[in-house]
């Protein structure tokens, strides 16, 4: 895939892969849609890492026709969208970790909840949820960023000062594993409500309480190499990265601007047990040899 995870993961998936299990990979490059595309018209490729399924409407498709196996999650939370503060604020005001302690004392997060940008499909959640909880009836300004980068500068302006800040962030990215940040109990996950509080211009009577779902980062298969080659498919069975070490995996990488092959060489040298626990006996007896 055609951003810093996907890459990094393939490059993972393609080494463990030939030293391990003794595959003859080629990387294709391509992105969600392309790639499903093909799954469905040509059967390739083979393997297909860190597909987000609820961008992709087809995969379910595929998947319910026999021609594609998900293997597993790529990310062992899914995709993470939510409300966080930075940790320091927890260890400081361990009620700010709910949003009812928050709404409760504004003052303690500036008085300010940091926005989504327009036209991300989170702020159309944000904004409806500042209605169900009055947040500025509460005394909380919700502040919009104009973009991506706006929005991750200001977490890095309120660390360096180890200031309040409240606001939206998603997960594994890099912001999150270069500042350790807490995720605030903004209410139970309702999935019906959550799809409802989605929806641009709704009813605010339809408006209700609900977490941010985790989204479906999975890795797909075809049915024909699950079937052909069944230990390296068992090995992506397996190959399940924790969300905290993947955000920990892209700050790494881009503080050293490095390669998808940099970054997974990283990850296999300090982090090599999380492998190793990954493949087989015989592939882990391959692979210790190269450490």
């Amino acid at each position: 895939m055609g951003w810093a995870s996907g890459e990094a993961i393939s490059a993972l998936t393609k080494f463990v892969l030939e030293q391990g299990y003794g595959c003859t990979v080629t990387l294709v490059p391509t992105d969600t849609v392309p790639a499903v595309t093909s799954l469905a018209e040509n059967g390739q490729p083979d393997v297909v890492p860190e597909i987000w399924s609820n961008s992709a409407p087809a995969y379910n498709g595929l998947v319910d026709e026999g021609k594609v196996v998900t293997a597993g999650n790529t990310f062992a939370n899914g995709g993470e969208e939510g409300w966080w503060i930075p940790q320091y604020l927890a260890d400081a005001h361990p009620e700010l970790m709910t949003l009812e302690g928050i709404l409760a004392n504004p003052e303690l997060v500036d008085s300010r909840f940091h926005n989504c940008p327009v036209g991300w499909g989170c702020r159309i959640v944000n904004d409806n949820l500042k209605v169900v909880h009055d947040m500025e009836g509460k005394g909380i300004e919700v502040f919009d960023h104009g973009s991506g980068a706006n929005l991750a500068a200001s977490i890095a302006a309120a660390f360096e000062d180890k200031a309040p800040w409240f606001g939206y962030y998603w997960g594994p990215t890099a912001v999150l594993g270069k500042y350790p940040m807490v995720r605030v109990d903004i209410g139970d996950v309702d999935a019906a409500q959550h799809a409802l509080n989605q929806v641009e211009g709704q009813d605010p009577a339809k408006l209700g309480v609900s977490g941010f779902p985790s989204a479906p980062v999975l890795t797909a298969m075809t049915a024909d190499f699950a079937a052909r080659a069944p230990e390296a498919a068992e090995f992506l069975r397996n190959a399940s990265l924790p969300n905290p070490l993947v955000s920990q995996m892209l700050a790494w990488k881009d503080e050293n601007n490095a390669s998808a092959d940099e970054t997974a060489a990283w990850l296999l040298t300090n982090h090599t047990d999380v492998v190793m626990g990954m493949v087989s006996a015989d592939a882990k007896a391959k692979l210790s040899k190269l450490f």
